[in-house]
């Protein structure tokens, strides 16, 4: 494994002789608009091996992206190796349908200290609308706002719990329509978490689990998603969508498509680099929202 490899994968050639927030930043935003969210190895017959070697295999020499566990592992082995003070953090994400977070621990995170000040980086939440694009100064109650919106930490009794503000979709005609959000209101709830740190050992059973449990969103949805230098690709079963934040006043602008076979394989080559060794077998279960906008 190289660094050297993984600046190039990010497509990343500045400086990073100084572990600062300015070369902290820098490599995220390269990250997340070079390094796809995407749970397709489940989808076309893949085992998904939670081994630093595996992923990094993965990622950086084929190309591919992956799930939180794997492109926020790469990144933490990327800054480690470039002397950040980091560590894991374990996170329970929200499930608006339920009102609630989940019981487990079903999500990975990553805090770096500089200079005595907390920032939690974050290079695998969805890939959508609640993806942040910033390192976010970890201090409780203060609006941070982002090119995607306006995201905050809320501390309460030792959990901390992420939140974004929400912003309204401008849908142009001929797109898939959205559906009704099950949660109403402004505020969309992301997770929460402890400062407890931990090792990827401890996300060992939950990976094993989230590649056969046949209830979650990433089993009845084939998902990849990639930001862009003004919003984020989508590309959930067989709808492509395509978002581009501020398009209007307080309002973004969210275009969709139903894609056939072909045109999936295409747009997977197109639009996120990503060319598959094996057959992909798009899923999106009827009577769950059409795309990830919707789903998270």
């Amino acid at each position: 494994m190289n660094i050297q490899e993984y600046f190039s994968r990010i497509s990343f050639d500045g400086s990073h002789k100084d572990a600062d927030l300015q070369t902290l930043t820098a490599i995220f935003q390269h990250h997340i608009q070079a390094i796809p969210f995407e749970n397709l190895s489940m989808h076309c017959g893949e085992t998904i091996d939670l081994d630093l070697q595996a992923t990094y295999n993965k990622i950086v020499k084929k190309k591919r992206g992956g799930w939180c566990m794997e492109t926020n592992y790469l990144l933490f082995w990327a800054l480690k190796e470039m002397g950040y003070d980091i560590c894991v953090l374990g996170g329970n994400s929200y499930e608006p349908a339920k009102k609630a977070y989940t019981d487990e621990i079903n999500h990975i995170l990553l805090k770096v200290v500089i200079k005595g000040s907390s920032y939690i980086v974050d290079a695998g939440f969805g890939g959508g609308p609640y993806q942040t694009w910033l390192p976010m100064l970890l201090i409780s109650g203060k609006d941070q706002p982002q090119i995607p919106g306006i995201f905050r930490f809320i501390e309460d009794n030792g959990i901390w719990y992420l939140e974004k503000v929400k912003r309204k979709h401008y849908v142009p005609e001929g797109s898939v329509p959205l559906t009704d959000n099950p949660e109403m209101g402004n505020i969309r709830k992301l997770y929460s978490f402890t400062l407890e740190p931990k090792h990827i050992d401890d996300f060992q059973e939950l990976n094993a689990y989230l590649q056969v449990a046949p209830d979650t969103i990433l089993q009845k949805k084939s998902i990849c998603s990639l930001q862009t230098t003004d919003g984020f690709y989508a590309l959930v079963g067989w709808t492509f969508s395509e978002m581009k934040y501020k398009y209007k006043e307080d309002a973004d602008l969210l275009q969709t498509t139903t894609l056939t076979d072909e045109e999936v394989e295409k747009t997977l080559k197109d639009k996120f680099n990503i060319v598959l060794e094996n057959k992909l077998i798009p899923v999106n279960v009827r009577g769950l929202p059409p795309n990830l906008v919707d789903t998270i």
